[in-house]
């Protein structure tokens, strides 16, 4: 993985990008680490529906792109936001950081525009945002991102 003046980088070039777990209920430092599969290219997706503690969970090229993601999130007390350059976009969810206060229709077409960004940023994935969710389920194996550090699934213990 590129280092930069003494900070570790994605490697686009091999769909390695960074993770992160932000604790939504203390004042802690961010876990972060390295994800392959998500397939951006550029930007981030951020979102606050991340099983079970349902802390924020973020993947990205980039931090800056990481850090508005995130700040996006925190802004509107939950939800989920992509960010990509100047682009920013979010759908809040205020209530428990899980659910919205706005019609389904405003929510369904929110949530829309999200996917496409994500996909337009370079994911491959089906459903990028429910697939972020499950990166902090520790429960499933194998490795998953808690706001503690890397969890093994398997063998039931942070590495």
């Amino acid at each position: 993985i590129p280092i930069k003046d003494n900070i570790v980088e994605s490697d686009i070039s091999r769909d390695i990008i960074k993770i992160a777990v932000i604790n939504r209920y203390n004042d802690s430092v961010p876990a972060i680490s390295f994800i392959q599969g998500i397939g951006l290219t550029s930007g981030a997706i951020a979102s606050s529906v991340a099983h079970d503690s349902h802390n924020i969970v973020v993947a990205g090229v980039d931090d800056e792109s990481i850090a508005k993601a995130v700040n996006l999130v925190i802004n509107k007390s939950g939800g989920l936001s992509a960010v990509n350059g100047e682009r920013e976009e979010v759908l809040p969810l205020p209530v428990g950081g899980l659910m919205t206060t706005d019609d389904c229709q405003t929510t369904s077409d929110a949530y829309l525009k999200l996917d496409k960004m994500a996909k337009e940023m370079g994911s491959n994935l089906r459903a990028p945002y429910m697939t972020l969710s499950f990166m902090a389920l520790l429960v499933i194996p194998e490795l998953k991102l808690s706001d503690l550090g890397l969890f093994d699934g398997k063998r039931f213990e942070f590495v």
